[in-house]
């Protein structure tokens, strides 16, 4: 890898954003009524999942690749499959991380990149038939 990269990881604003980030989204996800339905598939206490979120995007950005470390190989399809998802948990999800994108002052154009992202990846998630 060129050492002269600049990753998304970077552009956000490396690790200091991408806490942040994860942090706002579970918070809006908690405190949003727009957000419940996706709220209420998550345990209670949404700690461990702000974790993996923040583990997952450090990597997926382009960062350190801390949710490989810890956990292997993502396969967020499989891990998600215990929960039912389709298009009205995916859209929140969608919602929920464009408005904690917002609030994380990611800079307009590299917001809309990453919300293209995360919408392609939000949808191969869905796994109950519309």
């Amino acid at each position: 890898m060129n050492m002269n990269t600049i990753t998304p990881y970077d552009m956000v604003g490396g690790e200091m954003t991408v806490a942040r980030l994860s942090e706002l989204f579970y918070t809006l996800m908690d405190s949003e009524p727009a957000f419940k339905g996706l709220r209420d598939l998550h345990p209670q206490d949404l700690q461990a999942s702000r974790d993996k979120l923040f583990m997952f995007l450090s990597g997926w950005l382009g960062g350190p690749d801390l949710f490989v470390q810890q956990f292997g190989h993502p396969r967020l399809r499989a891990r998600h499959m215990p929960f039912a998802i389709g298009t009205r948990e995916r859209d929140q999800w969608v919602a929920c991380m464009q408005q904690a994108m917002e609030q994380a002052d990611i800079e307009a154009g590299l917001r809309e990149r990453l919300l293209q992202s995360f919408s392609s990846t939000a949808d191969f998630m869905r796994n109950q038939p519309e």
